[in-house]
């Protein structure tokens, strides 16, 4: 008998982003890893949940950092991933602009004013393409004297930026990329999270998930962002009680022609199809399990996605429930208010990645009153681990052990996908996914007591 099918989706690039991880080996395992909400947070009347703005601070009087703080941030304004990139080029300037208690502001040079502390702010397009976000970064760092790095959308750029911000001593804040690996084995000390990672993904739709479907088949493209979003959803779906009777199958990055693929999972007896892929090849792969019947048989599950491509793809999926990284009507925030009060002023409103823009500035200016205004690396890292502030998501928690980003995501469902101010949702409820440490080698220590793996 068919079952109807609950998602239809297409995993773009930064909505499920992913890396391999190896175990560690350390056997530590974990209590549940995540809780609905965190103890500050209540649910509104309208059915979002509010948080008390708890953690954010006023600046020390007469704080100042000599001739000012620079902060490089670099982002895709025209390559493929530049959709995206807009949402951080609206995000960022509302953080600091919310923190500073000013305006945010416009240019891709930008000023703002923390007690006598001048941080200026300068944008670079990277177009998602490494060896631009390198050439960037170093001139960001070399010649405009960068204290601080935000970036990227892509992970695989963002990774590239880890070790020019190690080699320079300058931190690097992470948004809104998303791998594991980022702050899993190729951690630094310099790294930090604005963005959640692939594992928080994981955990909250696979908690989700599991209330409806039991068993599980997946397929993802042979390279490292498919091996950790397979790893992600095995650990999590099976912490929750899902099995998966198969293997997870690993199909080449190109591939055009998934017949055989979909043949395979059409024989199997999962319930429930989940798919980690980037790109344009999940057109050919969504088209060949149509054409296999997998499409009729299993449920094909993944986060909601942004505002712009809900409608392409998610029209067959009314009714469905499922997990979003943000959305601007789930939280109730003076933070959020003033997110949407930016984006209006703009004539649009935020979408999925604003929220990792504005928690990346804020970041930077909670980071600097806590260090006194000085900018040097050793200073922000002692600032930044264990940090905690409010931001459009509620409290964002930076844990010291591997400078993860503990945050609130939601489970929403889906109303409709042409409402004018993209209102698609109903919320549900929130979640807040504590996932293991991932770190590896010299730095597997660091988990101390955060749990290196799930249950199971």
């Amino acid at each position: 008998m068919k079952k109807s099918i609950r998602l239809l989706v297409l995993m773009l690039a930064l909505a499920l982003v992913a890396a391999a991880c190896g175990d560690g080996a350390d056997d530590t395992t974990t209590a549940a890893p995540t809780t609905t909400a965190a103890a500050v947070t209540t649910t509104a009347d309208a059915g979002a949940t509010t948080t008390e703005a708890v953690t954010t601070s006023a600046a020390p009087a007469g704080l100042e950092c000599g001739d000012g703080v620079t902060v490089g941030v670099i982002t895709d304004q025209t390559g493929a991933l530049a959709v995206y990139g807009a949402h951080i080029l609206r995000g960022i300037p509302a953080g600091f602009g919310y923190a500073t208690n000013s305006a945010a502001s416009s240019g891709d040079e930008q000023t703002y004013m923390l007690e006598d502390c001048e941080i200026t702010v300068i944008f670079k397009d990277d177009a998602s393409d490494a060896d631009l976000s390198t050439t960037v970064a170093r001139e960001l760092i070399e010649v405009d004297g960068a204290d601080i790095i935000i970036g990227s959308v892509s992970s695989g750029v963002t990774a590239g930026l880890q070790g020019l911000a190690r080699d320079n001593d300058v931190i690097l804040i992470a948004a809104p990329a998303a791998a594991t690996d980022i702050t899993g084995k190729d951690f630094n000390e310099n790294t930090f999270r604005a963005s959640r990672n692939n594992f928080q993904d994981g955990i909250a739709i696979c908690e989700n998930l599991t209330k409806t479907y039991s068993t599980f088949v997946q397929i993802a493209p042979d390279y490292s962002f498919g091996y950790g979003g397979a790893e992600a959803y095995t650990d999590a779906c099976t912490f929750f009680g899902g099995t998966f009777p198969e293997e997870p199958l690993f199909a080449p990055a190109d591939t055009t022609e998934f017949t055989p693929y979909m043949e395979t999972i059409a024989e199997s007896e999962a319930e429930a199809f989940l798919v980690t892929w980037a790109g344009g090849g999940f057109i050919p792969l969504i088209t060949a399990a149509a054409d296999q019947g997998v499409l009729e048989d299993k449920a094909l599950a993944s986060p909601f996605i942004d505002n712009q491509f809900m409608p392409v793809f998610f029209a067959n999926a009314i009714g469905s429930t499922s997990t979003i990284l943000y959305h601007y009507t789930a939280p109730n925030n003076a933070a959020n208010d003033f997110l949407i009060a930016q984006a209006a002023a703009a004539g649009t409103f935020p979408d999925l990645f604003d929220a990792d823009g504005m928690n990346a500035g804020i970041m930077v200016v909670e980071a600097l009153k806590a260090s006194g205004g000085a900018a040097d690396a050793a200073s922000l890292r002692t600032a930044l681990e264990g940090l905690s502030f409010e931001g459009p998501k509620g409290l964002v928690e930076i844990r010291p052990e591997d400078h993860v980003a503990i945050q609130d995501m939601y489970i929403v469902t889906l109303l409709n996908v042409d409402d004018a101010e993209f209102r698609y949702y109903e919320y549900v409820e929130t979640v807040r996914p504590n996932p293991p440490c991932k770190l590896e080698g010299d730095f597997l220590s660091r988990c101390g007591d955060v749990p290196t793996k799930f249950a199971g």
